[in-house]
């Protein structure tokens, strides 16, 4: 099997997907095995939402080499409105327009090519939703 085909076939990779505890309501993402909570070990697999809010961001300056053409550029902390968590690259905006609070989506774009190789990993990134 390609590595192209099995980094497809991990659902919160590409899907975003997460898995949530039927007895507590918490969901997780990246997946987890077991609730950290109630124990449980029978998660159900859920699709996250697509929008959020920004909860916390940082900006980084001084990137590591796959990133250094990118910097600076922010990082943060969304909570997405069914609850779950994630931490992206915040995409599309002025540094300076970043706010705790800010309304943004979730997108599936590249996120680094190997150069030699030429081969594209791509994620989720968050952009602003614009009114």
């Amino acid at each position: 099997m390609f590595p192209a085909r099995i980094w497809r076939e991990i659902p919160q990779r590409y899907r975003l997907e997460a898995n949530r505890c039927p007895q507590t309501g918490e969901i997780y993402f990246p997946p987890r095995l077991v609730c950290p909570e109630g124990k449980c070990v029978e998660l159900e697999p859920v699709k996250l939402a697509e929008t959020g809010t920004v909860e916390s961001f940082t900006v980084i300056r001084v990137a590591p080499s796959a990133f250094t053409d990118e910097a600076p550029y922010p990082v943060g902390i969304v909570k997405l409105d069914d609850g779950a968590k994630m931490m992206c690259q915040i995409a599309d905006a002025q540094i300076e327009e970043l706010k705790i609070g800010m309304k943004v989506k979730i997108e599936f774009r590249k996120i680094q090519s190997d150069g030699k190789a030429g081969v594209h990993a791509y994620g989720y990134k968050c952009v602003p939703v614009r009114d």
